[in-house]
């Protein structure tokens, strides 16, 4: 496929699966067979692996892909310093952080948004952790009115998993092209170049740049064998090349917490041919299977987790990606909203459109919340008063879907993002009507 003719209107092929053995070629006969690095690459293409995980990791976790392209990615200029102020790495210990909840409202879209492209769009948010040392994640809001043309990004500092919230993303990869809209996600490995192009205009959403392990499926433990995401729903592209025409390309690389800039005479979108286990991932969410109580109790959100990325303690998370999907609530006797709560972990979370059931009103479609460790959060009074008194027939929470992006770090907002106007400093005030009803019994 010649991925410089792609249209918003023309439907993209995909390879299904999560972790599967994939392989793709544009043109026939690009895959060598049986070896992956001939003496001579089929059609005179160059043999390049990428590699995810180190050589000897475990087999299961093992991650990397040979791409066969026109050109190695080592032709490129000499990178440079690129000015973006507002993508920042890890958090910055020297800021203080109140132990309150905090949320934000949905930011304007700025009027120079025309001339703005996904790098320069992206907003750090808050951050933990460490790229260097691959632990923790940034988070980060991006909104975007142009198109990325002859420009790509490559970070090295993570992997990227993109929640658009306003308008579809075509992200364009070295392995292939992806259709992305709101309600879709999409995972670029670290070190993959992508540009994204906006078919709808403005596009504007969330990021969890993962410094840490990749993301994986949740182990499903008595679920048993299928639900939640299952790996059949990821898709992966087909090999898709640009053939090349007048000027070079730019290329900014996200490397040690900063971003760098080269020229390069010619597209790195030019993988004629793949196979391999490493590849870009796009998932839609009304493909998760939601699971719940059918008899009493609100269970731990951990049921609603789609990827996590370990850390080096089993079962605690450097960071969870979880969905609160429509889904049907019918316990009995049951406080049905999420209770209120106390956690070792923190918890980041946005809203992509709809509803959230503990905050129906204040809680805003581009906004966002942090509950840091061991901050109290939970219904706010309107929700906690209706959920106390309703009628527990069973209900459909429709068009809905807020996230949650949830780490073992303690999240460390931009300097920023505490002075934003978004901020909003009454944010407690949906709780201070929640009274003392004991009265002394």
């Amino acid at each position: 496929m010649d991925s410089s003719r792609i249209t918003a209107n023309r439907p993209l092929a995909y390879q299904s699966g999560f972790g599967n053995e994939y392989a793709s070629e544009a043109v026939e006969g690009a895959l060598p067979g049986g070896r992956n690095s001939p003496q001579r690459a089929p059609l005179e293409l160059y043999a390049e692996q990428l590699s995810g995980t180190a050589f000897t990791a475990p087999r299961r976790d093992n991650r990397r892909s040979w791409l066969y392209r026109r050109q190695p990615s080592v032709v490129a200029g000499r990178y440079a310093p690129y000015a973006q102020p507002h993508w920042q790495t890890g958090g910055d210990r020297d800021i203080a952080v109140p132990p309150e909840p905090m949320r934000w409202h949905p930011a304007a879209i700025p009027a120079e948004v025309a001339d703005i492209d996904f790098i320069d769009g992206v907003r750090t948010m808050m951050a933990n952790g460490d790229a260097d040392a691959q632990i923790g994640v940034g988070v980060h809001m991006y909104v975007a009115g142009r198109c990325m043309e002859r420009r790509a990004l490559i970070n090295a500092d993570g992997e990227m998993l993109i929640v658009p919230q306003q308008g579809r993303i075509v992200v364009t990869t070295e392995m292939g092209v992806l259709d992305v809209s709101p309600g879709e996600i999409i995972l670029v490995p670290r070190g993959v170049a992508f540009k994204v192009a906006l078919p709808d205009g403005v596009s504007r959403g969330y990021i969890c740049e993962n410094y840490g392990a990749q993301f994986r499926l949740p182990e499903l433990g008595p679920i048993g064998s299928n639900g939640l995401a299952n790996a059949r729903d990821f898709m992966a592209p087909v090999a898709a090349f640009e053939h090349e025409s007048a000027g070079g390309y730019e290329l900014v690389k996200k490397f040690g917490g900063r971003l760098w800039s080269a020229p390069a005479k010619s597209s790195p979108f030019n993988v004629v041919a793949w196979h391999g286990n490493l590849a870009p991932l796009k998932y839609d969410t009304a493909n998760f299977m939601t699971i719940g109580s059918i008899s009493f109790d609100h269970p731990d959100p951990s049921i609603f987790t789609v990827l996590t990325s370990p850390s080096d303690t089993p079962g605690t998370a450097n960071c969870d990606f979880v969905i609160f999907p429509p889904r049907w609530l019918v316990m009995e006797d049951t406080f049905r909203p999420p209770w209120y709560h106390r956690n070792v972990m923190s918890e980041f979370m946005g809203l992509v459109y709809g509803e959230y059931d503990a905050k129906p009103g204040g809680f805003k479609p581009g906004g966002a919340s942090l509950h840091n460790l061991m901050v109290p959060h939970g219904p706010d009074e309107e929700a906690f008063d209706k959920a106390s008194h309703a009628a527990l027939a069973p209900q459909k929470l429709d068009h809905t879907l807020a996230f949650m992006f949830e780490s073992r770090y303690r999240f460390i907002p931009t300097q920023a993002a505490l002075d934003s106007p978004e901020l909003d400093r009454d944010y407690a005030e949906c709780w201070v009507g929640l009274k003392d009803q004991f009265g002394g019994r």
